[in-house]
Formats: C-alpha cells, structure tokens, sequence
C-alpha cells in the first residue's frame, strides 16, 4: 500500500481533490502489474533494477537499444524503466506504446515523416510525407505523445539553400497539423563526418535558421549531443543561447556511440546541468550502444544527467 501511496503522490489528482477508489485499483493494479513483470527478468538483472532517479530536474528516456543486449519484452523494458525512474522510452513503434503507457511512461519521440537518407528535403516526396505526418501526428495526439520526429535527408547535389526551401515548404503545412493536435515535430541533427555522410542537417546553425523561419513552436530541433560534439563542439553555449528552438536531447559518448561515462570525451553533468537551468522541460533520452553490462551502462548514464 506504500508504494501505491508513492505512486499517486507522484502522479496523482489534482491539488484539493481526494483520490478516489478506482484511482487507488487502477495503482494499485500498475503497481501489481510492474512487481510480476519484472519477476521474469533475467536474474543478473533483476537484482539490479531500483530506482536511481533522485532528483528529476531532467525527464530522461532511453531508447530500446540500450537494454539490447538483455533481449528483453516490451513489457519488461517498459517495468524496468518506470521501477528505475525514467520518465518515458524514445522511438518506440506503436506495438510498445500500450506496454508504455501501461507502466506509467511517455513514448517521449515517435515516427513523423522522412528517413535520413530520404528526408523533407526531397520536393517530390512532399505529398506522401505530408499524408504520413498526418496519419503519425494524430496517432501520437491520441495517446497524448509530446513529439514526432522528421529527418531533412542526405543532399545528394541538393545545396543546403534550396534543401532549407524545401523543408520548410512541407514544415510550414505539417506545422498546421501539429499546431492543431498539441504535437511538436522535431527534426534530429545528425553528424555527416563518421556516421551519417551526406546528411544536411548536420549543423545547428542550418537546423535553428530552419526553425526561425518555419516559426512555430510545434516546430523544433531535435539535439542530438553526440553527433553535435562530432560536428561543432561548443555544447553548452548552443544549446544555452538557442534551447527556445530545441525540443529533445539524444545523448551517448564520443567517439564510438557508447557508455556516457569516463573513457570518453562529454562531461554529461555539466551539459546536464546547463539544460535544466535553461529551464528546459522536454525530455533526455539516452541513444547509446553499451559496451558493458547494459543495467551498470543505464545506472551511470542516468546519474549522469541527474544533476
């Protein structure tokens, strides 16, 4: 009963409203729900799994691929994150979103329109992408997702100038759409030096240039820190003098897309730190590869950001 209490007091009504019997169930029933999924993890890491978010400043995510190597269901990935803290899963497909909405979480970024190779900055696609941003927006409204992510697409000749006019004539519909639904559309940037070659939003300047000029606040850049780092460096002042056009964090280590932790080069609390004093109120979601024992990988990368 405890940890039911816990659970509302977290969660619950509205300040000067009592908690009724069904809300106390339905807990009570999620709580329940969470012990017996998590019973069926694997034991090395079942006896691992507690929670580890403190203090919450950042609402941080993971994407499914950082518990990869435990080939774990969506159900117990989903009761591993809530038990730990984490506030949602990043780039989850709708098959995972009853599993994530069951166990309390957010489906922090979903699918919008555009691949990287095959993205907004190609004309002849725009009807098809405008349809998919639709059928994607409405989806994500319905189970009251906050965002749907869009990728520009390699250049392939095109110049970063008319590849801007090009996104931004498809944006500024899809934007109408997002408006409408309370959904933001982020578009992610990509490193084109190791990782992704060709790719045009590979710089911020480029990506908050785009967003001035679409000029919504349904449409914002998805920051990834770790292709950043690779391309430009100077993460902190960025994010801090332009976090008004940011509306989601990727993290991982650089070089290599590993552990956030010290064989590699971004001091994560501080960059941490800087977001949450901006006053950000969007989510972090870690997007690494673990090279370690994938629970000690999430437990570090968590206390990392939660500063």
């Amino acid at each position: 009963m405890n940890r039911i209490r816990k659970c509302l007091d977290m969660h619950g009504p509205a300040e000067g409203r009592s908690v009724t019997r069904r809300e106390i169930l339905t807990t009570a029933a999620a709580v329940v729900g969470a012990s017996s999924v998590l019973a069926g993890l694997p034991r090395a890491a079942s006896g691992q799994v507690g929670k580890v978010v403190k203090k919450g400043r950042i609402k941080q995510s993971i994407c499914r691929g950082c518990l990869g190597k435990l080939k774990l269901s969506r159900e117990q990935q989903a009761a591993m994150a809530a038990k730990m803290g984490l506030a949602g899963l990043d780039l989850v497909g709708r098959g995972d979103w009853d599993a994530v909405k069951k166990h309390g979480l957010v489906a922090t970024m979903v699918s919008g329109a555009g691949s990287i190779r095959d993205g907004l900055n190609n004309k002849s696609r725009h009807p098809e992408f405008l349809k998919t941003f639709r059928e994607n927006i409405k989806a994500a409204a319905e189970y009251k997702w906050p965002n749907v992510i869009c990728m520009a697409g390699d250049r392939k000749g095109i110049s970063d100038e008319e590849g801007m006019d090009n996104c931004h004539l498809i944006l500024r519909e899809a934007v109408k759409i997002a408006e409408d639904s309370g959904v933001t559309i982020c578009m992610e940037l990509l490193n084109s030096r190791v990782n992704h070659p060709g790719y045009m939003c590979d710089k911020s300047a480029w990506g908050f240039e785009l967003c001035r000029r679409v000029n919504s606040p349904r449409f914002k850049m998805l920051y990834d820190i770790y292709h950043m780092q690779i391309m430009e460096g100077d993460l902190i002042a960025t994010i801090t003098k332009n976090i008004d056009m940011i509306g989601h964090f990727h993290t991982a280590g650089v070089p290599g897309r590993h552990e956030l932790d010290e064989n590699q080069e971004i001091y994560y609390p501080a960059v941490a730190r800087a977001i949450a004093k901006t006053g950000y109120s969007g989510y972090v979601a870690h997007e690494y590869s673990p090279q370690g024992d994938p629970v000690e990988s999430l437990v570090q990368a968590i206390k990392a950001c939660d500063v």
